[in-house]
């Protein structure tokens, strides 16, 4: 029986994102899953779904563990920025072999430690309204911190399959110290298993720093690694081979499965 893998995307995002990791490692003979969040179209960009606007990470993370529960075996999570706090969240619940941490947002208590990631913060505030609303992200405002090791036109590509976000989402990733919910926080002593931290080296939405201290909370359990010429959306830029590669090596040497 093939190993299951769950790709969980990130905020204005979809499945899409996910397509060149799912088709390397279904090639290696996993069995891949790739999922949308709730409410969300899958791209290209569409009118908001008015019942986005109240979703909250905690049902995405809940959304994702009634997937796993369908599964045959415990699987292998990958996530990409905020779904790489899901996955956390996942692991914690005991529900993931090991945690692929693709450029992950900061967890509860961590506080954005390099001028873009504030940046990046205040420029939200500025955007919309959070409560009760759904948000859209600007073109300039990606190719600066997500899609900036992209050409142009692929910058546009990408750009023009994102789709809004819940605000209430983008509320408690970057907020999260107002959040009496603390929909971001991860209760990391209970993972238990292998955990990858990939960052990119030239992210700008999320910087080395923070997933260096990332890392640092999972002790010998985590596996820190910095790929090189990546940005943000490493697993969609001509980087991707190699960080695949990586990642099947990873779990090889983790013997997952």
């Amino acid at each position: 029986m093939s190993k299951s893998i769950v790709f969980i995307p990130g905020a204005f995002a979809g499945a899409w994102t996910m397509d060149n990791l799912c088709t390397y490692f279904t090639e290696q003979g996993f069995d891949c899953h790739a999922p949308n969040f709730r409410h969300h179209a899958g791209g290209p960009r569409a009118e908001a779904d008015p019942a986005l606007a109240g979703s909250s990470i905690d049902d995405y993370t809940n959304d994702m563990a009634a997937l796993i529960a369908t599964l045959d075996d415990k699987p292998i999570l990958f996530g990409h920025a905020v779904g790489a706090i899901i996955a956390q969240k996942l692991a914690a619940r005991g529900l993931a072999s090991a945690i692929i941490l693709i450029n992950s947002n900061g967890i509860w208590g961590m506080l954005p430690p390099t001028e873009e990631e504030r940046n990046l913060g205040r420029d939200l505030m500025a955007a919309a309204p959070f409560a009760g609303q759904t948000m859209n992200v600007e073109f300039d405002m990606m190719a600066a911190f997500a899609l900036n090791n992209m050409t142009p036109e692929a910058q546009h590509t990408v750009f023009n399959q994102l789709e809004p976000e819940s605000g209430q989402v983008m509320f408690e990733l970057f907020y999260w110290m107002f959040d009496n919910n603390k929909a971001v926080h991860v209760e990391t002593d209970k993972v238990d298993c292998p955990v990858l931290v990939l960052t990119g080296a030239d992210d700008k939405a999320v910087s080395t720093e923070t997933a260096q201290a990332l890392a640092a909370k999972y002790g010998d359990r985590a596996t820190y690694y910095q790929v090189p010429n990546a940005a943000h959306f490493m697993m969609m830029e001509d980087v991707w081979p190699q960080m695949a590669d990586y990642c099947r090596n990873w779990l090889a040497e983790k013997q997952v499965p």
